[in-house]
């Protein structure tokens, strides 16, 4: 058996590490631009019907009651999560296209199609989901919470786990992670391959697409953005319903769809589209610029 010499091994635990930091930077990111457009978009998705008008009457009457402020709360669990949360998903990504490429050792180049790149897209979403389950059911809780006149059940993110570990254990934290899966799966294979495609595309002729500047960065990342969220919002409306919905409301994802269609017609699924579609791109450039900008200056000094 050859052995890995330790050298290469250094090289990639480091360069392992890189896209964990990168990518947790380009979480926070992603947090502090988008999440009064993914607090819309919920409150839309999980509001009695006729409770709101459009996503701008969501926004009229979250800042009417609650301030500027309001419109990011539930913030406090995607900041806690995000980091391990995008930091895992640009580490699973970087490992799945490793492991695409020592799946087919006769390949003449190390350039990943664009199927094999949406491939290890998908694949990144299998771990993350681990992480993004939990966070997505305490930050949906928290966003819904006092809408409509509801009670301000939760004190904060920690208060939610408590209650959800109190009610039915990690079960009840985990509610909604097929959901989640579904959702992530589809979305980071559109995702990763959007953001690769559209960078080659930009990339002058005789350059690499790592000498991009910033302004290709942003294109590349809110393109990305925007080609997750046109296939993440059907999965998406389930998992809100599903995290926000009181214990035994539905029977799993398919249950959730079937009550969700014969409620409030096929429509339904497509609930939160104009907030989801106008946080992607923001958001996701932020992401990107986040994720390169912290890897070239993580490069200049590792």
């Amino acid at each position: 058996m050859s052995e890995v010499p330790v050298e290469e091994t250094k090289t990639s635990a480091v360069d392992s590490a890189k896209s964990f930091i990168a990518g947790g930077f380009g979480g926070v990111s992603a947090v502090l631009v988008g999440h009064p457009f993914d607090l819309t978009k919920t409150r839309l998705q999980t509001a009695p019907s006729g409770l709101y008008t459009g996503a701008i009457d969501v926004v009229k009457k979250t800042v009417a009651k609650d301030g500027i402020s309001g419109m990011y709360r539930g913030m406090v669990p995607p900041l806690l999560g995000v980091t391990p949360i995008f930091a895992m998903s640009f580490w699973a990504y970087d490992a799945s296209k490793k492991l695409i490429l020592a799946a087919t050792p006769n390949r003449t180049s190390d350039v990943l199609s664009t199927p094999e790149l949406a491939a290890a897209g998908f694949l990144s979403a299998v771990p993350t989901t681990l992480v993004t389950a939990p966070v997505e059911r305490a930050k949906v809780l928290l966003q819904v919470q006092g809408q409509g006149g509801s009670e301000q059940k939760y004190k904060g993110v920690f208060d939610v786990m408590k209650h959800l570990y109190r009610e039915g254990g990690m079960k009840s934290i985990f509610r909604g992670a097929g959901a989640t899966l579904a959702r992530d799966g589809p979305g980071s294979a559109a995702y990763f391959a959007a953001y690769e495609v559209t960078k080659k595309a930009l990339t002058p002729a005789g350059s690499s697409p790592s000498e991009l500047n910033l302004g290709a960065i942003i294109v590349a990342g809110g393109t990305a953005g925007v080609a997750m969220w046109a296939l993440a919002i059907p999965p998406d409306v389930l998992k809100s319903r599903l995290q926000s919905a009181p214990t035994g409301t539905y029977n799993g994802l398919i249950d959730c769809a079937r009550k969700t269609i014969a409620q409030d017609g096929v429509q339904a699924l497509w609930k939160g589209f104009g907030p989801a579609m106008g946080r992607a791109f923001p958001a996701n450039a932020a992401t990107f610029l986040g994720v390169e900008a912290s890897r070239y200056v993580m490069d200049k000094f590792f």
